[in-house]
């Protein structure tokens, strides 16, 4: 399993619409092959910052499957419009767990 960590920094006083178009892109993303799971997590901290967590099968389902889909194009024109910049992301595996 891969877990694919993205931050995204939303432009301040959109969350609300960020967080109802986000309703639909997460139907999007969920019906990709190799998709395992997501959280959205909203940060307490610092306004409009998000981490969305995303568990694929392997990393080239989410990199070349999803990415390389219309799939994403649709999730992006859903989510994009909210961006103050493109989001961070990093790909993990898991070497330990309690």
């Amino acid at each position: 399993m891969i877990l694919e960590a993205a931050t995204f920094d939303i432009k301040l006083g959109t969350e609300a619409e960020f967080e109802q178009h986000f309703e639909q892109a997460q139907l999007v993303i969920s019906q990709a092959h190799g998709y395992l799971g997501h959280q959205l997590h909203k940060g307490l901290e610092t306004s409009g910052k998000y981490l969305l967590l995303v568990r694929w099968q392997t990393l080239t389902d989410h990199t070349e499957g999803f990415r390389g889909s219309p799939a994403f194009q649709q999730w992006r024109a859903l989510i994009g419009p909210y961006f103050n910049a493109p989001p961070a992301v990093e790909h993990c595996e898991l070497k330990y767990e309690m």
